[in-house]
């Protein structure tokens, strides 16, 4: 990246991460799924923030994956690139959950258990929150101030 380009997207991902984070532990509550969506996004562009800031990488294609092959290539710390996956996968499975959903929107059994499925999810995001995300933010503010 040239230093025009390089000052624009570390002040992007810098503000993005920390926006993410504050709508993830806003958002537990009352729209649980969005708050693990949230998360993960903070854990992703702080890890893009992270590369491009010690590393001048900037990932722009298959950004997702891409972005966890990078840091398991780079960061020695073998844990923060799978908590960076654990955080994909749980992506994965809402946007799975979204494809099921809409498969079954027109089955009664879609309507079933909805005040279940709302308290189950306020669970995994406080879970996903408190042990993945908040977790793995930290451990990249440390690297990043390492060295």
């Amino acid at each position: 990246m040239n230093e025009y380009e390089i000052e624009r997207y570390l002040d992007f991902f810098s503000n993005s991460y920390k926006e993410n984070l504050e709508h993830s532990k806003c958002s537990i509550k009352k729209f649980p799924r969005w708050s693990i969506i949230s998360g993960y996004y903070a854990m992703h562009d702080i890890a893009k923030l992270f590369l491009a800031d010690k590393f001048n990488i900037k990932v722009e294609f298959n950004v997702h994956e891409t972005t966890i092959e990078v840091f398991k290539e780079l960061i020695k710390d073998k844990e923060i690139a799978e908590m960076l996956s654990l955080g994909y996968k749980e992506l994965l499975t809402l946007l799975n959950d979204l494809a099921v959903a809409r498969k079954q929107r027109t089955s009664a059994q879609y309507y079933t258990g909805i005040e279940y499925r709302k308290e189950k999810y306020k669970e995994d995001a406080k879970i996903f929150i408190f042990s993945t995300v908040i977790p793995f933010l930290n451990k990249i503010r440390e690297l990043k101030n390492a060295n």
